[in-house]
């Protein structure tokens, strides 16, 4: 087996994405730290970490990847009697703190939220970076939710959680709708996932994804208000 390399946390630096492992897919480099620093230079790069709590830190960049690109999202027939119905109030970054929680609380598998991600991320949002979007019921009451992480024209996503039917997908929906009309070009999706596959999500090689990273990573980012709320059918705030 091809050994990993080993990060320390005293360089920031990765190794090529194109030198991950095929098996596990995409598995490039272990160790080091959760700093804002090595987060940002591991999204610029094409890099995610994904580890569990008894795990040292995991980074990845699999191939293919799985991406949408902001706009054109697939909408079912019973998703959009769904988006119809307005059942829910959708908002940014109202509750970043708990959507994370709920991310990692929700999975029946377990999670690889730990303490240590989720106050990794909590730093990336104080600095403008990480956003939350949340769906509220008619109670008031949290029911969905995505976050991830915006540099660029590229939006990361990293996770997201349903307690009620289709929380998730509505808020997945409006986002990308969203960030097409930001002038976003990237929404990436990392790992293949059949739920994602539905609402859109496509499987591109890992060279397409960093030559569509490296075109919009580095440009001047969209003027964003992560404010908003919405109603459907999507467009001016409710």
């Amino acid at each position: 087996m091809t050994a990993l390399p080993w990060l320390n946390a005293k360089e920031l630096w990765f190794p090529q994405p194109d030198t991950a492992l095929s098996d596990p897919d995409g598995l490039l480099a272990v160790g080091s730290d959760l700093s804002p620093e090595r987060l940002q230079l591991a999204y610029r790069m094409g890099i995610f970490p994904w580890f569990a709590e008894d795990q040292p830190i995991l980074w990845w960049s699999p191939d293919p990847r799985c991406v949408l690109i902001p706009g054109q999202e697939h909408i079912s027939r019973s998703l959009r009697r769904r988006l119809n119905q307005n059942s829910f109030q959708l908002t940014m970054n109202q509750a970043f703190k708990d959507v994370i929680h709920l991310c990692g609380a929700t999975r029946s598998e377990g999670t690889w939220i730990t303490r240590d991600m989720a106050a990794a991320y909590g730093r990336l949002h104080d600095m403008g970076l990480a956003h939350s979007c949340e769906a509220w019921n008619s109670d008031g009451k949290l029911v969905g939710g995505l976050y991830g992480v915006a540099l660029g024209r590229c939006f990361f996503g990293e996770s997201m959680f349903s307690r009620e039917t289709d929380a998730s997908k509505v808020v997945f929906v409006h986002l990308s709708r969203q960030l097409a009309q930001w002038g976003y070009q990237l929404f990436d999706c990392q790992v293949d996932n059949p739920h994602l596959r539905t609402l859109g999500a496509s499987l591109i090689s890992r060279q397409r994804f960093l030559a569509i990273l490296k075109e919009n990573v580095q440009a001047t980012a969209p003027q964003a208000d992560w404010q908003l709320t919405w109603r459907w059918p999507h467009g001016a705030p409710s």
